[in-house]
């Protein structure tokens, strides 16, 4: 079992899910529906201990499901009073190191792990942009993403992705994506942001059509014919953080090269302010008095309507791409 959130009216809603195995393929599904105040079934009988009400372990055993008290500790810590998770905090960790040396004895295999989570779990564990090593990941990583269900492997990373930086979230999303094969430049692995973003914004477009038309990443689990809300928080991550401030040598640098670059042929997407205005659907003159955060949101939305599973194609998605950065290009 593990604990899934999603996003209902602008708050989060939490339900209690479970990964089985069905037809050689793990999916999943519901068990019990928490709503947004998961703390409300958390019972304190005094001192420092808590339970779960039995209204919840109820609604998982109709499914046929025998919960144990260790799951649910587990899933309802996060809302447990902070006093008491302060107090009962060092007897977690003793019992995650035992937990541990018991799934120790589960055979790893890297094989079965799709290369974007391996990229995903090598980054987030060791913070690296440099990615050789992803053949060589640790068996306790590889222990985290198998015999689970698409949705509880994308429900765990959510959870990990929220400790990273404000000023970590766009590199991360330029190394997972694998963006640097695209780029000859010796810099591109280690300082994506004296690249030409254009470039890389076209690339991160299309790595992302990719892994929504990847099968194999989604076995178990429907898209619903739209690019899924698991890939929607890669495009926010990219699209709405920077990468991470660096020096004022650094800033020369960037400018230097930018001035610099080798003539290139003219960029095989182009459009016009008319062509941009079509796409976005607004008028030239409301395009221009729209704000960076404003256009930002408008690009969201056209995405969302131009996929190609929307009845769009990918030249028309890369051109809503190429018409937002022109625009971007006019607002600085």
């Amino acid at each position: 079992m593990y604990l899934a959130s999603t996003t209902v009216g602008r708050k989060l809603h939490f339900t209690i899910r479970e990964s089985y195995l069905w037809e050689g393929v793990y999916r999943h599904r519901d068990l019990c529906d928490l709503g947004p105040t998961p703390g409300r079934h958390i019972v304190y009988p005094g001192g420092n201990a808590f339970y779960v009400e039995a209204a919840v372990e109820d609604a998982i055993r109709a499914h046929g499901t025998e919960p144990s008290q260790e799951e649910l500790e587990t899933i309802f810590w996060p809302f447990v009073r902070p006093d008491i998770r302060y107090k009962l905090e060092p007897f977690r960790r003793q019992e995650r190191r035992l937990k541990d040396d018991r799934n120790a004895k589960q055979r790893p295999r890297p094989e079965e792990v799709h290369l974007f989570d391996k990229r995903r779990i090598h980054f987030l564990k060791f913070g690296q942009m440099e990615q050789r090593s992803l053949s060589r990941l640790p068996a306790s990583a590889i222990r985290m993403l198998q015999d689970r269900s698409r949705d509880e492997i994308e429900q765990g990373f959510m959870q990990m992705e929220n400790a990273l930086r404000p000023r970590e979230i766009k590199t991360y999303a330029y190394v997972i994506f694998n963006l640097q094969q695209h780029f000859t430049q010796r810099f591109a692995k280690d300082t994506p942001e004296l690249l030409d973003q254009d470039d890389v914004d076209r690339c991160f477009v299309e790595e992302v059509c990719k892994l929504h038309e990847d099968p194999g990443f989604w076995s178990g689990l429907s898209t619903g014919g739209r690019l899924h809300d698991y890939l929607v928080r890669y495009v926010l991550m990219f699209f709405d953080h920077d990468y991470a401030a660096r020096s004022l040598f650094d800033d020369y640098l960037r400018d230097f090269m930018n001035r610099h670059r080798e003539h290139r042929p003219p960029e095989s997407v182009t459009v016009s302010m008319e062509e941009a205005g079509r796409i976005f659907g607004k008028s030239r003159e409301a395009l221009k008095k729209l704000t960076r955060r404003e256009l930002s949101r408008l690009y969201r939305r056209r995405a969302q309507e131009l996929h190609p599973d929307k009845g769009g194609d990918h030249e028309t998605f890369l051109r809503l791409t190429a018409a937002y950065h022109k625009l971007l290009r006019v607002k600085k």
